[in-house]
């Protein structure tokens, strides 16, 4: 059966690239499919036609969350009405749960075939959220076996289809080439540092980090850093608070992008918790994972979630690889501390790469490939195909 129409929505910078690589895959087998909802520009550069800007529902936080929600919910109400009008034959929402679950029960109920890709953390916390996850979609499409097992467990339909980061980089990379390409020195130590990709995170970690990097630099005269700014508008805001901070002048060169070809061509890794240290374990380089948020937010995740660890190497390690500073312990000192003995030891640099290969290559799965295979199945009206099917060692999800 032929796809002719996917509505997708995705709510940042990460389900942007995650968008792209569906759309390709779709495109390959379906010349003449279109795509229309919000996606960001990867994803218009595949031709998508996105009716509102992707920034539209990068907000950060629960407490960021519910002040803006008036303008959330009538977003939604909009893109509802887009979606009927067009009539598409499947509508994927992509992240973004908190606002992506409720207009997929809203297209659900009014006859559309939904799915959503990248499971939200509900086997963490609020495992009661499956069952308006039921309701909302004809299938979950994972990214990891122990969340497609949560979701067998519970009788919704699911596809693991592993992750497409885990497709788009390579087994071996090369740090000096990177070096080479980025122009930075073969030799000596060089530090990434990625502080967010949305503002609110710059505003939270941004300073912190410089000072850190301040202190790490003072004691280490061969040390260089690397800073990619993921926006232009980003870029303005980190070159105001660098700034502030001259004697990093001559130490620290801020990227247009390329925040792989960074995290390639470091030793280590400073950065915020998110899809960015997925990325820096797909590069296989150590890091340290440092979060500050708003002191209300931090108040309510601590009672609201359950997981030992933040960071995605830990929680599919099931074990502590990647130190994590959150909140008060967010210091530039605690930060400058860990961060030094990590680049001072490079057994156990050399260690965490081995290990991150090896993780790295059980999370290879051909992802876009296989989320296409689904939504296949799904807008034929058929079981999600074997080759999607949850290859799980456990039961449940721990």
């Amino acid at each position: 059966m032929t796809v002719r129409r996917v509505y997708l929505v995705a709510g940042e910078l990460s389900g942007d690239t995650l968008g792209a690589g569906l759309m390709r895959a779709l495109k390959a087998r379906h010349p003449r499919v279109e795509f229309r909802g919000i996606g960001g520009p990867r994803m218009i550069a595949e031709g998508f036609d996105s009716r509102l800007p992707l920034e539209t529902l990068s907000v950060m936080g629960l407490v960021e969350v519910l002040r803006h929600l008036p303008g959330l919910v009538r977003v939604r109400r909009e893109l509802k009405r887009d979606a009927l009008a067009w009539q598409p034959d499947i509508m994927v929402g992509i992240d973004a749960p908190d606002f992506n679950l409720g207009l997929e029960r809203q297209l659900r109920e009014a006859g559309l075939t939904t799915a959503h890709y990248v499971s939200p953390s509900v086997w963490a916390w609020r495992q009661g959220r499956v069952k308006g996850i039921a309701r909302s979609v004809d299938a979950m499409f994972t990214f990891l076996p122990f969340e497609a097992a949560f979701y067998r467990h519970h009788r919704v339909p699911v596809a693991f289809v592993g992750h497409p980061l885990a497709d788009e980089l390579p087994l071996d990379n090369d740090r000096a080439a990177a070096r080479a390409e980025l122009g930075l020195p073969a030799e000596e130590r060089v530090l990434a540092v990625l502080p967010g990709s949305r503002a609110s995170e710059i505003r939270f970690l941004g300073e912190t980090f410089l000072a850190a990097v301040e202190r790490l630099c003072a004691l280490r005269p061969e040390l260089r850093v690397v800073i990619p700014a993921a926006t232009p508008a980003l870029r303005t805001e980190l070159e105001v608070l660098m700034g502030e901070h001259p004697a990093l002048a001559e130490r620290l060169i801020l990227l247009d992008g390329q925040a792989r070809e960074a995290m390639v061509a470091s030793d280590a890794v400073l950065l915020a918790s998110g899809t960015a240290a997925l990325e820096a374990m797909l590069c296989h380089r150590a890091m340290l994972v440092a979060y500050r948020m708003a002191p209300m937010t931090h108040w309510l995740a601590k009672r609201l979630v359950k997981t030992e660890w933040i960071s995605l190497p830990n929680l599919i390690a099931r074990e502590a690889l990647v130190p994590e500073l959150i909140q008060d312990a967010a210091t530039p000192e605690a930060i400058a501390e860990h961060m030094g003995e990590m680049l001072d030891d490079p057994a156990e640099r050399a260690a965490l790469e081995t290990r991150f290969a090896a993780m790295h290559a059980g999370l290879q799965r051909d992802a876009s490939r296989r989320a296409c295979d689904a939504i296949e199945a799904l807008v034929a009206g058929q079981p999600l195909p074997a080759s999607v099917a949850p290859e799980l060692a456990e039961e449940v999800a721990p």
